[in-house]
């Protein structure tokens, strides 16, 4: 089965013989993104070796009980020391150099690329791809047994909330066998499920819920209520009191009604681009949608970004969304509804 696939051996052996490493992840980081890259971070320090983690964007509040999270180098400036202390860069969860944010520095180094998108560019020396994998954090889960060193009870639990944020709570398509696996294993290292699930879901800040209530008024379904939109505007940022890190996980609300296959979530940036979060079920390809707009994700999961008025986006999107579900029921061979 692919998501056992082991660790190569090239990589194991180019982390063996380095002894510091610079790990970074996409824009706007998700708990895929924050949670592999502070296990593999604890992985290497375990080993003897440094590792300094660097994300262009701000951790969502969400992610920031993490441990480790405080000590994330963030922004455009690169840290100290850069590239000289530095034997390779990480790139994880992350199909092409762009999506970093941080472009412009990766060919200072060597690049090691891990993750499980369709569509990774293998633009690293070394690239571990495993779109079968649940997270990144379980390819992590299992470089530390190709490495053969124990975890320790905060890497585990950064790992553990890898296979919670990116299956949903266990509820989407991917959670797999090897996702349950590699989620009993980090348990026995020492991963508490009750605290993850507190972080995640039991310690939002007052903003986040008002966040939600402003989203809520914006919601639209479409094509006989198969599809719903939301939309956030900085106004409602605003009004919220909230930052732009607060909007993690709001389009699971949409995404919960009866009858809903596909969501998309518009949300106006503060230099008044849009970012377009896009959710599916089963065959509803949306990371095609995304990959058409220069953005990438997963079949049920993607995202990308567009100027333009938020209204008329809206209208764009629900039209491409009309396009996959019309394609799903072509292949399935049933009439595509009105």
């Amino acid at each position: 089965m692919m998501g056992t696939m082991k660790a190569p051996e090239d990589l194991l052996r180019r982390i063996r013989q380095g002894n510091r490493f610079l790990l970074t992840s996409h824009i706007n980081p998700d708990g895929d993104a924050i949670g592999s890259a502070l296990g593999l971070a604890r992985l290497l320090r375990r080993m003897g070796k440094g590792a300094v983690v660097w994300t262009r964007d701000e951790t969502p509040t969400i992610y920031k009980p993490l441990p480790g999270s405080e000590r994330i180098h963030v922004g455009t400036e690169p840290p100290a020391g850069f590239p000289d202390v530095f034997d390779a860069i990480i790139v994880l969860e992350c199909p092409s150099p762009d999506r970093t944010g941080l472009e412009q520095y990766l060919g200072e180094r060597p690049v090691i690329n891990i993750d499980h998108h369709l569509g990774n560019q293998h633009y690293g020396v070394i690239n571990w791809v495993d779109t079968a994998a649940p997270a990144v954090g379980e390819m992590v889960y299992r470089l530390s047994q190709g490495l053969k060193v124990a975890l320790e009870p905060e890497t585990a639990a950064c790992l553990y909330l890898t296979l919670v944020t990116d299956t949903g709570g266990f509820r989407y398509a991917n959670a797999t066998p090897a996702a349950f696996e590699a989620a009993a294993a980090l348990v026995r290292d020492g991963a508490h499920p009750d605290q993850v699930a507190q972080w995640l879901y039991e310690s939002q800040p007052l903003p986040v819920l008002r966040l939600l209530g402003e989203m809520l008024q914006t919601l639209q379904v479409h094509e006989g209520g198969r599809i719903a939109t939301v939309r956030l505007t900085q106004e409602m940022f605003r009004k919220a009191g909230a930052s732009p890190g607060d909007s993690e996980g709001l389009i699971d609300h949409p995404r919960s009604i009866a009858g809903v296959d596909a969501v998309a979530l518009v949300r106006e940036r503060e230099d008044g681009t849009h970012k377009v979060s896009l959710r599916s079920r089963g065959e509803i390809d949306v990371e095609r949608i995304a990959r058409q707009h220069g953005g990438g994700g997963h079949r049920n999961a993607a995202g990308f970004a567009l100027d333009g008025d938020g209204e008329s986006i809206r209208l764009q999107v629900v039209g491409l969304l009309a396009g996959a579900l019309a394609a799903t029921a072509d292949r399935a061979g049933e009439p595509a509804q009105d």
